[in-house]
């Protein structure tokens, strides 16, 4: 009877290539299989789709309960079993990179309609990483659609022909190679799209291939292909088609003429869907879901992070977000390298008449980052693994005249690095560099050996023999090309490098171009990605207000990943989804013109923390915030109901005390303005609301954390007295030496300071909830003085001495849940960019007629 049953199930499975699973089920009945079997076909079928919908990674949310009539691979697939060979042969492990993958690539396919469904219109985007394998996954997602029946593949990659030619190689090489017979392309290497044969030719009953069309988005190009499937729409009312868009923020998202195209394409299309790709989903996330448009209204999926993959985090650090500790951030690694600002307007034109003419200057700081590049291809050589390219970028405009400057400096350099190779000068200058990068990261912490200067130096008359100076941009006929061996290449650039393009065996970045929007700032990072055999030499040389920027967008992504899986417990959906997006007092979000659709942040403090990380350092600001701290206390001793002093923890609680006081400490104490979060306008507001709405936040709590074992005393209050607490600075954070980043001020358990010691060893959650139950209506304000030196103990490269002119007082805030729905208040912030040298991303190319 297994056997039959297994026939039987065979035989449904074969019948689901041809029809939905309704339709399938119908077609059984018709059969005459009993109405017992179908019901035991049907449960084993809804048994594998839910291992679909139930795979911990990737996270999805997804409208409605939407048919996951996919459920992975099957034996007769043409199209995915070779992506799984040539990812072996890459040296992809099974486990869990090729798993991870399958995976990820069937929950997206799931979400797919199946492609005889008579009519569908999907909308849905996928959120990767920057330079973490989005292509493969699209590929992936490609080929499994393939082998269920999709026929017609649009790519729309990025705005720039380097893109678009290296996603079509991808393609050709993982896609069409493996399966000549079965595919056909309208697009080509060198050969955007271009209206040729009578679309029958492709679309006909008699053609049974696939169809690939790998296209830029650029309106020119966009124009023509819709116009051509227009004339094809005889035939494509059975032609199931795919629409990838790698890049989706970009040029996608309230462009005039690229965002009515992609609608005019998917209009042309009975059977589409349409699958944004990106690792900025800032723009598509802030679309009006009512509106005709590109939102996500079917799913987004979220993929997970892969292992080794070098993240914004991992290299900048990031600042704590709500419910974590210091012991649980990290400062990142010590891989980023300080350019001075004055060492600025020697590469980069300060304003847009300067850029014509513009001779660069090889500053020290740039003469360091080119040798040690040089070095580390000569290291990567000697250990011989990983991938074969070595590649440095220069970004420092998105004007080609300013690209095309540094080619004579940059050879120059590189001459006289190779008649330097024998003077004892030049080499002791080599490897003292190499022996101080060596030593501030050690390639142990990476599984790596050490290489030493004796063991490179044989290598770097051949390096610096081949290496080449590009310049790769919109005007520029010089390209990266790796398709034909090894390269070593010095590549400068703007827009063509910084959107999505791969940058192989990238070591070394010099990069001090601002930009005012956390997508652009964000695509950048072309250091992003994999460093396999090579994990403890990337270095990246920058401002340190740029360094501040991404740390701060580190935390900004952190947040919104973290937020989407909160939506991602089957809650939500995506047309009431919803991610807080933090401010940064000089970066909007996105663009303006994508940002039309954005609501006023509206915040809700309800079971969150509130902390200080940033301060100013000088005597008459920290003053204030002294008397500040000081009234509160000696208005805590007289109203609170009850006062706790823990001297052998340094610790007092003043138990009870009236809002108003609060309030006057708020309209008293300044908060830093790089912290938009802590606007105490916006706090008090929220208080005197959850007051008048709720009866909650009356009472306040105020504790004094301080450290038994401190630098010193300080005094609130006769008879209040605690040991100073040390918080060192981030070494390098912006330009002024009066202002202090110390990331993070409040232990994760500070919040449970009122409460017995037994809460405070509760996981997070768990934490929140004890205190909102035990005390649901009363509000914790702690106070940290900080001591003026703050020396960093133990030392740490990322760390030096607070060093303000006073001592400083930090403020921790928590705002109990409410048992009903929170009071939210609202403010518009918005970014002043007067005083900032911004090139934001140029897309004159998307209206550009050469195409």
């Amino acid at each position: 009877m297994t056997d039959e049953f297994d026939d039987m199930y065979a035989t449904f499975k074969a019948l689901l290539d041809s029809f939905p699973p309704s339709e399938t089920v119908k077609r059984l009945e018709q059969l005459g299989i009993s109405e017992e079997i179908v019901e035991k076909i049907r449960e084993r079928h809804e048994q594998q789709t839910l291992r679909i919908k139930e795979l911990e990674e990737p996270r999805a949310v997804v409208l409605g309960s939407r048919d996951t009539w996919y459920t992975g691979p099957q034996t007769k697939d043409k199209c995915w079993p070779p992506i799984v060979d040539l990812l072996r042969k890459d040296g992809w492990p099974q486990e869990p990179a090729i798993r991870s993958l399958d995976d990820s690539s069937t929950r997206v396919v799931s979400l797919l309609n199946h492609p005889k469904e008579r009519v569908f219109s999907t909308r849905g985007l996928v959120v990767g990483y920057v330079q973490s394998g989005k292509t493969t996954n699209f590929t992936s997602v490609m080929a499994k659609a393939a082998d269920r029946g999709y026929k017609l593949f649009i790519v729309l990659a990025g705005i720039h022909n380097g893109l678009r030619r290296q996603t079509q190689a991808r393609l050709v090489q993982q896609l069409i190679e493996p399966n000549p017979s079965m595919w056909s392309q309208l697009t080509g290497l060198d050969k955007d799209f271009t209206p040729g044969e009578n679309p029958a030719a492709y679309f006909g009953k008699r053609n049974n291939t696939h169809v690939l069309c790998v296209v830029k988005k650029n309106a020119t190009v966009l124009r023509k292909l819709a116009g051509w499937l227009e004339k094809a729409s005889d035939y494509l009312e059975d032609c199931p088609a795919l629409i990838i868009d790698d890049e989706a923020d970009q040029a996608t998202v309230a462009t005039k003429s690229i965002n009515p195209l992609i609608l005019d394409i998917m209009g042309s299309l009975p059977r589409s869907a349409y699958v944004g790709y990106t690792a900025s989903p800032f723009a598509n996330l802030l679309i009006d879901p009512g509106a005709k448009d590109l939102y996500p209204r079917d799913f987004v999926v979220n993929l997970p992070k892969p292992d080794g993959h070098f993240g914004t985090e991992v290299l900048f650090g990031r600042y704590a977000l709500d419910g974590e500790g210091p012991e649980q951030v990290d400062d990142g690694h010590d891989m980023i390298r300080s350019v001075p600002v004055e060492d600025v307007p020697c590469v980069r034109p300060m304003g847009k008449a300067d850029s014509e003419g513009f001779e660069p200057v090889i500053t020290d700081t740039l003469r360091s980052a080119v040798e040690y590049f040089w070095m580390v291809t000569a290291a990567r050589r000697v250990r011989g693994t990983g991938n074969p390219h070595n590649t440095m970028l220069i970004h420092t405009s998105v004007k080609t005249a300013v690209h095309n400057s540094f080619k004579r400096p940059l050879e120059h350099l590189r001459r006289r690095a190779t008649e330097s190779i024998s003077d004892d000068g030049f080499l002791t200058r080599l490897r003292e560099l190499w022996e101080k990068e060596t030593a501030r990261v050690p390639a142990e912490d990476f599984g790596e050996t050490l290489v030493t200067f004796e063991d490179l130096l044989p290598e770097l008359p051949d390096v610096l023999a081949s290496c080449r100076v590009i310049m790769d941009n919109s005007s520029s006929e010089d390209r990266l090309d790796y398709e034909n061996g090894p390269v070593v290449a010095i590549a400068v650039g703007g827009n063509t490098l910084s959107r999505g393009l791969t940058l192989e065996g990238l070591s070394v970045s010099y990069f001090v171009r601002a930009v005012s929007a956390y997508d652009t700032l964000l695509q950048m990072g072309r250091w992003f990605g994999f460093r396999n055999g090579y994990a403890d030499l990337p270095r990246i040389w920058m401002t340190d207000e740029l360094a501040e920027w991404f740390r701060h967008l580190a935390t900004v992504e952190t947040e919104m990943r973290r937020d989407i899986d909160v939506y991602m417990d089957g809650s939500e959906d995506p047309l009431t989804f919803a991610v807080r997006l933090r401010t940064h007092p000089t970066l909007r979000v996105t663009a303006a013109a994508k940002m039309r659709d954005a609501v006023t942040a509206a915040s809700s403090y309800g079971g969150t923390r509130v902390q200080t990380h940033y301060f100013h350092t000088n005597s008459e600001w920290l003053r204030g915030n002294i008397d500040a701290a000081r009234t509160l206390v000696a208005s805590s001793i007289d109203a609170a109901i009850t006062v706790e002093e823990r001297a052998a923890e340094g610790r007092y609680i003043f138990r009870d005390v009236p809002h108003e006081a609060v309030i006057d400490f708020l309209r008293s104490y300044k908060f830093h303005e790089k912290t938009p979060e802590n606007d105490a306008d916006l706090i008090v507001d929220y208080i005197r609301k959850r007051i008048s709405q709720a009866g909650s936040l009356g009472r306040w709590n105020i504790a004094i954390v301080g450290n038994p074992q401190g630098q010193g005393n300080f005094t609130f209050a006769p008879g209040v007295t605690v040991g100073r607490n040390v918080r060192s600075r981030l070494d390098g954070v912006g330009t002024d030496p009066e202002v202090a980043d110390i990331k993070t001020l409040m232990s994760r358990r500070d919040i449970a300071i009122d409460l017995d010691k037994a809460t405070a060893k509760l996981p997070e959650k768990a934490l929140v909830d004890a205190r909102s139950a035990r005390l649901p209506d009363t509000g914790l304000l702690v106070l940290y003085p900080i001591d003026k030196l703050s020396e960093p103990n133990p030392p740490k490269p990322s760390r030096v001495a607070l060093n303000a002119e006073e001592h400083v007082i930090g403020v921790g805030m928590f705002f109990p849940k409410p048992s009903t729905e929170d009071s939210e208040v609202k403010k518009y912030i918005s970014a002043n960019l007067a005083n900032v040298p911004i090139e934001d991303e140029d897309y004159s190319l998307v209206d550009s007629e050469d195409a």
